[in-house]
């Protein structure tokens, strides 16, 4: 579905955006080393297993494998598609 969009501007906004400061908007993230971590908003955890690597731009849950870049977490956040339509 990236017709609508180029996919330059779709790199272009990836790589512009803070995946730590729009994660840490619904995810209360702790810096460990060169990462963050936090408890997964997609499963139910105790121990923190969603990690956040600002420097490749991705994340990761070592609990449910949900990773992705910013784009992946918005949409499985807000149950939304790429791009929404509606």
């Amino acid at each position: 579905m990236t017709g609508y969009i180029p996919e330059e501007k779709i790199s272009e906004i990836r790589n512009a955006a803070d995946i730590v400061e729009v994660v840490s908007e619904a995810v209360r993230l702790k810096k460990t080393g060169k990462n963050h971590v936090g408890l997964c908003p997609f499963h139910t955890e105790k121990t923190p297993s969603f990690t956040v690597t600002p420097d490749k731009q991705i994340l990761h849950c070592f609990g449910c494998g949900t990773g992705g870049s910013v784009f992946n977490f918005l949409m499985k956040h807000y149950g939304v598609s790429f791009p929404d339509q509606t």
